[in-house]
């Protein structure tokens, strides 16, 4: 394939944004796919299947590996997909793990509680739910599937924000926080109130924080190194999952968060 020439015209682009930007991320994708099939590869030969100038390919190769995504063979300039590519690959890959290995485990702590069972992961500032099983209770047809749901008006959120670092979890809890209902908690200190409850009991509730009506508890999910990288729990209506019954719910949610941490590789 030919090289073509970087146009005067191709710089300003990729700096305003629209079509240049994007066939910016299309070769920078395009780079880690060849590295990816050839092992290795100098920028002339990048160039080359590419069909671009060799600067163009010198640049996107530089925010690559300051991005750790490839590195160089300094003595023959030879570059390969760096540790950064692993790290991204580790993170969806304990995503699909969690989704498989939770499939048993959330149908199980379904049928034990006849409730509505999640499984949810952090997403940036909000928790997503990847995984749900209905009871024979569970009379509502509403899909928790895919939603992102607010960290500090749920159960797997409270989790989830309980268990992050703390200058994370400090910004997040210390920002505005959203009411939904009466019941959201919208202050930082009863917030982080709770946030210290649930990571010394090991669980969160919700009570009718998010919706009117709907209660949930949630226990957090350990990779074999003991991080927190999901949460499991159950919702449900407030008339059948009462605040009285929220402590025998809590337990079967930790009990469900063990097993499916050991199925995870987590040995505590």
């Amino acid at each position: 394939m030919s090289n073509t020439s970087d146009t005067a015209a191709e710089r300003p682009d990729e700096r305003r944004g629209g079509a240049g930007s994007v066939q910016s991320v299309e070769r920078a994708v395009s780079v880690l796919e060849l590295l990816a099939r050839l092992g290795e590869a100098g920028v002339t030969e990048l160039s080359e299947e590419l069909g671009v100038h060799k600067s163009t390919a010198f640049r996107i190769l530089g925010v690559l590996e300051n991005r750790g995504l490839v590195e160089q063979e300094k003595e023959r300039g030879k570059y390969f997909l760096g540790a950064g590519v692993l790290r991204l690959a580790g993170a969806a890959a304990i995503r699909l793990d969690i989704s498989q290995e939770g499939q048993p485990v959330c149908r199980a702590l379904a049928n034990g509680t006849g409730e509505t069972a999640n499984i949810a992961v952090l997403d940036g500032d909000a928790a997503v739910n990847i995984m749900q099983a209905r009871g024979a209770a569970a009379v509502t047809a509403y899909n928790w599937l895919g939603r992102r749901t607010p960290l500090h008006a749920t159960a797997s959120g409270k989790v989830l924000l309980a268990h992050l670092p703390r200058e994370r979890r400090e910004r997040l809890a210390g920002r505005k926080l959203a009411r939904f209902t009466e019941h959201t908690l919208t202050a930082a200190g009863d917030l982080r109130a709770q946030l210290t409850g649930a990571f010394e009991n090991g669980f969160a509730c919700s009570t009718e924080e998010l919706e009117i009506g709907l209660n949930a508890v949630a226990a957090p999910v350990r990779a074999h190194d003991g991080a927190v990288i999901g949460a499991i729990g159950v919702s449900g209506p407030a008339y059948r999952m009462s605040r009285a019954l929220l402590p025998e719910l809590a337990q079967r949610a930790v009990e469900a968060a063990a097993d499916l941490s050991r199925r995870m590789g987590h040995a505590g």
